[in-house]
């Protein structure tokens, strides 16, 4: 069973939000996670994986469409 861990979400229409993400082999989180909007892919907004110290956040890049 692969981990998990609980990043939170900066800036953008998500901020203050957290996900969990599933971890790779390396032990590091996937670089990108598009968050679903209101109407779905179509309101999806992207958001980058940047490290903070020991600790990962997602920051808000804008919106996928």
């Amino acid at each position: 069973m692969a981990s998990t861990v609980r990043i939170p979400l900066a800036d953008g229409p998500a901020d203050g939000e957290s996900v969990n993400v599933e971890l790779d082999s390396n032990n590091r989180p996937p670089l990108t996670h598009h968050h679903l909007g209101p109407e779905g892919l179509a309101d999806a907004q992207i958001y980058e994986l940047e490290s903070v110290g020991d600790e990962y956040c997602y920051r808000w890049r804008g919106p996928a469409v």
